[in-house]
């Protein structure tokens, strides 16, 4: 299993330059041929940001029709967790959240663009890695 961050949804909500490699290794997901799991935090991340209730229907429909992601609600407890990490792993909360519960999960890598994650000891790979 994988965890997804959310910079890798961004990208393909936002067009940005890896739009298309975001967007082939999100359907690998969607179609079940690669398991991953995303934080409900990183979804209320992305509403937010997106801030357009057609784009953030869009998303969360193909959210709920994705046959290989799984979505994780974080608790009160994973977020004190996450939160003593962070000064131990010099990330801020967003990375301290999704490195405590790819830990917790036992996931293979955490899926991101964001290089924070290699300086930990879970494996970071980008959508390029999958197609």
């Amino acid at each position: 299993m994988l965890l997804i961050d959310t910079n890798i949804f961004l990208e393909l909500l936002l067009g940005q330059e890896k739009a298309d490699e975001c967007q082939k290794f999100l359907e690998m997901v969607s179609g079940g041929e690669l398991e991953a799991v995303a934080t409900k935090f990183s979804i209320h991340a992305i509403e937010a940001i997106l801030n357009d209730s057609e784009l953030i229907l869009i998303f969360l429909r193909n959210l709920r029709n994705s046959i290989g992601l799984d979505i994780y609600e974080t608790s009160m407890d994973d977020e004190i967790a996450a939160s003593m990490l962070m000064k131990k792993l010099k990330l801020d909360f967003d990375d301290s959240l999704q490195y405590y519960v790819a830990k917790k999960l036992g996931v293979k890598a955490i899926v991101s663009y964001d290089k924070h994650f290699d300086k930990t000891d879970i494996q970071r790979k980008e959508p390029s890695d999958f197609i």
